[in-house]
């Protein structure tokens, strides 16, 4: 299991904050597991560990946002993977469905409920985006069980 985990940490993924609005208020959690899944319809994908404390609020919810997050926000994605109520450490509003959106991200999707799978220790979410909005900057990843500083190895490469 440890081989296994470690060969999936060599895959640099971006780093999100989903946020939605549960029975004791607004609720955020840090997820790299977030992907595209189709264009028409729109949807997105998420994955959530089922023995996180926060697993029946998303569960429950009838509308999330997915937040990309710049790389200026390492702290911010450390507190929310942290506690889930750490909206006291950034800018926020909350949208017409009543869920939270954070000021800062690079994008943000605003998402109702559309299916979700079992995915073993996982549950597999599927957005259907409603929203979109988009800002400049550069992504924060995780790869190697650490955030990855963009400015350690610049390149110009073209795949």
């Amino acid at each position: 299991m440890a081989d296994y985990r470690r060969a999936l940490g060599n895959f640099p993924t971006g780093v999100t904050i989903i946020t939605c609005m549960s029975q004791s208020g607004p609720l955020g959690i840090t997820v790299n597991s977030f992907t595209s899944v189709s264009l028409k319809p729109p949807l997105i994908m998420w994955c959530l560990n089922k023995k996180s404390t926060r697993f029946s609020s998303f569960m429950d919810a009838e509308n999330f946002a997915v937040h990309v997050m710049p790389a200026s926000s390492k702290n911010l994605c450390v507190s929310f993977a942290q506690s889930a109520r750490a909206f006291e450490h950034t800018d926020w509003s909350l949208s017409v469905q009543k869920v939270p959106l954070l000021k800062g991200s690079l994008a943000c999707f605003e998402c109702r409920q559309f299916a979700d799978y079992d995915g073993g220790d996982h549950s597999i979410l599927l957005g259907l985006v409603d929203l979109v909005s988009t800002s400049s900057g550069v992504p924060l990843t995780f790869a190697q069980g650490r955030f990855i500083d963009p400015d350690l190895e610049p390149h110009n490469d073209i795949l």
